[in-house]
């Protein structure tokens, strides 16, 4: 019994540990010697940067912007701004202002680029995590570089760029543009999808990783983590950052270093300097710092490879490496082992067909149960709580309480159903099911999703579990727990990461990779007698864990609901309507729409440009206001061979943020320049510019400094063409034409949506 509650014990330290090294435990406070980076000096720039919504062309950007440069010039180094016109891959057209400065090398070699940004998300996000926390790890992780008395190899150049989160902007200006990228060698770039947990080190790269990874592991971070799957999975995501533009347009590698917990804080008034962990800070802190350090002399000419590693994090041993043509010959020697042990398992009479079958079985129903669970458990959650569909992210208020749930149910499920086919003798034969499974999987990635391939490594340890099985009648419970514990420090934190970083709905996922970790647990819990005991006990803590759920699933102050309202006037026909993005009405929109709203979507299937492509869910009539229509010229109508081209300026009456433009999907535009900036073919293949649309979504102008919106366009001289534009401004809430009270507490602006605005439609006719 004693031995048994070792055994278990070491297996809870082990997940624990698994945990545990992915974050600092310590906060460096402002008593830190000025050579080592300080969490507390970095939050006393944070608190500057983060006290409004500081989006790109609002005045308070400009005010973040003038306070970084200053900061920059105080430790000692010149700045530059670097600004012009761009369009992003998504047709996001701005002006966006980089702020640029560098630290001359001693030698004429390649440079080592420091990257993040400084605009917000518009329009009510506040910042603190994306990017503040990048700005700030910059800000202070150079003033503790320098006041060590350091002096670089390499340049060192900082680009702290505008307008990414509408879509890259100043990374396409600087890369595409600026004389300073052929000089970069390697970047690393600092970015954030929440306000906490343990920063993922992700690469960016077009060959191979192999130099990367040797560089990284030489420079010795202290909490590295990071995975080849993870990187897998993100390059198949739209989550493309700043340093994807240097990859794609400059060729140029790097290293993203981003946090993706409490996921629910991510674009919204939330984002703030009192909801950024503390921990999280430090543990960025600890990647720049060493990785300053070590690229700032190292080679930056030798990066490029063909060669990718394999690669996890694993508690005291950091970051392990191995080669991809690896992969093959580990699986086939695991293979060979497993068939090995089989042969000698059959002989030694310890192995038995039917005992073989029953852990199919057990092993089958309890990944089925499981996954189906998991998948229809999260739905009808979903149908329980509607409201939790507010929150776009796919992460709610209380999602690790539910991935708690999930995790104890899934618990509860494997041992009862193991309870039904346990004898004293047959744990060996029932680890089989388990290790052909494995094996399987490891089988798969190795050809379709390579970065997965160090699955392998928890499988060797299982085969050696299962030798000691089959050796021994009474195997040392201590021993097993040894051979158990690789598969819970490396597989362990995936449980979490996949939702955190996927959303709930990805929940049956943990909940598979849960029994998968259970089967090769099975040395030890197969020899714990009472599993319906184990299993009724876990079935009540999810229970009571779900309940804990249940009585958090409220919005409040804390966890505050997301809801949207605009004002949209139709100029053309000078009718208006209230409009919202939400599903469930509260007592804030029904103010407006009323307990009845009309379901017909404002503006039809026109769908203003988002992170989720959301559209309208009701209006409602409105009354009109006397709102400033935009002033449409056109001028230089002129026919050559088969193309008309036209000028059109649009010059906005009021203070707005963007202008979006939308036409029908068959009609071409053979030449298109907006404000003097040519806008190419997506392709070769491309008949038109903007060609191959899947929405009648033209563009949209984010404008900064009141600048108008002028067009330069060419279209097949018989074209009917008909544009039309939605100009909105950000200030339903403190425009004297209306009485819009504030929200409640337990309120914030839904993000990813253009929201709190006043829209005026207006309609470009050429003929």
């Amino acid at each position: 019994m004693f031995k048994k509650l070792i055994a278990i014990l070491g297996l809870c330290l082990a997940v624990y540990l698994s945990f545990d090294a992915l974050l600092p435990n310590k906060i460096s406070n402002l008593d830190t010697p000025l050579s080592q980076f300080s969490t507390d000096r970095a939050l006393v720039h944070l608190a500057e940067i983060s006290k409004a919504p500081h989006y790109t062309g609002n005045k308070e950007n400009a005010r973040v912007r003038h306070y970084i440069i200053s900061e920059l010039e105080k430790l000692g180094l010149t700045t530059k701004t670097q600004e012009g016109f761009t369009n992003s891959q998504w047709n996001n057209f701005t002006k966006p202002v980089n702020i640029l400065a560098r630290i001359k090398g001693k030698s004429n070699s390649k440079a080592l680029m420091l990257l993040t940004h400084y605009d917000s998300n518009p329009h009510s996000s506040i910042g603190a995590s994306d990017a503040g926390s990048g700005v700030v790890t910059i800000l202070e992780g150079l003033r503790a570089y320098l006041a060590e008395g350091n002096t670089p190899k390499n340049d060192i150049i900082v680009c702290i760029t505008d307008a990414e989160e509408l879509g890259l902007n100043g990374a396409e200006l600087f890369v595409n543009q600026h004389p300073w990228v052929k000089d970069v060698g390697l970047v690393l770039n600092f970015e954030a999808r929440g306000s906490g947990g343990p920063s993922y080190m992700l690469i960016e790269t077009n060959g191979g990783n192999a130099s990367l990874m040797k560089e990284f592991v030489a420079a010795n971070p202290e909490y590295p983590v990071a995975n080849s799957l993870a990187y897998s999975i993100y390059k198949m995501l739209p989550n493309d950052t700043d340093l994807t533009v240097f990859r794609r347009d400059g060729d140029i590698e790097g290293f993203n270093f981003a946090f993706i917990d409490d996921h629910f804080d991510y674009h919204t008034a939330n984002d703030n300097y009192q909801r950024l962990d503390r921990n999280t800070l430090e543990h960025q802190g600890t990647y720049l710092m060493p990785l300053l350090k070590h690229f700032s002399q190292a080679n930056l000419t030798n990066l490029k490879s063909t060669e990718d590693y394999i690669y996890f994090n694993i508690p005291f041993f950091k970051t392990v490496t191995y080669p991809f043509s690896w992969i093959i010959p580990m699986l086939v020697i695991a293979l060979l082992a497993f068939i090995a042990l089989l042969i000698y398992g059959f002989k030694q009479r310890q192995l038995k067909g039917k005992d073989i079958g029953k852990g199919f079985i057990a092993f089958l129903l309890s990944l089925l149960i499981s996954g189906v669970v998991g998948f229809f458990g999260w739905k009808l959650i979903l149908f329980i709580y509607p409201e939790y569909n507010e929150i776009l992210h796919g992460f709610t208020y209380n999602g690790h309480t539910y991935i708690w749930f999930f995790v104890l149910l899934t618990l509860a499920i494997s041992f009862y159903v193991y309870g039904k086919v346990y004898k004293s003798n047959n744990v060996s034969s029932l680890l089989i099911a388990p290790l052909f499974f494995w094996l399987l999987i490891c089988a798969l990635t190795a050809f379709g999703l390579k970065g997965a391939s160090y699955f392998i490594i928890p499988v060797y340890f299982g085969l050696i579990a299962l030798f000691v099985l089959i050796r021994q009648q009474k195997p040392s419970l201590i021993v097993l727990a040894f051979l158990c514990i690789p598969v819970l420090l490396i597989m362990s934190p995936l449980i979490k990461m996949f939702p955190v970083g996927l959303g709930l709905k990805i929940l049956f996922v943990s909940a598979i990779l849960l029994v998968l970790i259970f089967g090769l647990c099975l040395p030890i819990f197969g020899f714990l007698k009472h599993k319906k005991r184990w299993s009724y006990g876990f079935f009540t803590l999810a229970i009571i864990s779900f309940f804990v759920a249940h009585f958090n699933s409220q919005f409040t102050e804390d966890s505050p609901k997301p809801n949207s309202l605009v004002y949209a006037l139709d100029a053309d026909k000078n009718t208006a309507v209230w409009a919202t993005y939400d599903k469930i009405l509260d007592t804030y929109t029904t103010n407006f729409l009323g307990e009845t709203p009309d379901e017909t979507k404002a503006f039809g299937t026109n769908t203003f440009g988002s992170k989720y492509g959301t559209g309208f869910s009701y209006s409602k009539s409105a009354p009109v206001k006397n709102i400033p229509q935009p002033k449409v010229e056109i001028s230089n109508d002129t026919i050559i061979g088969n193309l008309r081209s036209y000028n059109i300026c649009i010059v906005p009456q009021r203070h707005v943020q963007r202008i979006e433009l939308f036409t029908d999907t068959t009609n071409v535009f053979h030449n298109f320049k907006i404000n003097g900036v040519k806008i190419e073919k997506k392709t070769e293949e491309d008949f038109a510019v903007f060609d191959k649309r899947k929405s009648n979504r033209l563009f949209c102008y984010y404008v900064t400094n009141d600048e108008p919106l002028e067009l330069e366009i060419s279209v097949p001289k018989n074209q009917q063409t008909s544009i039309e534009l939605y100009e909105a401004s950000n200030d339903l809430l403190e425009n004297e034409l209306f009485s819009i009270p504030k929200r409640s507490k337990d309120m914030i602006p839904k993000p990813f949506v253009l929201n709190d605005a006043i829209i005026v439609k207006k309609t470009i006719s050429l003929e």
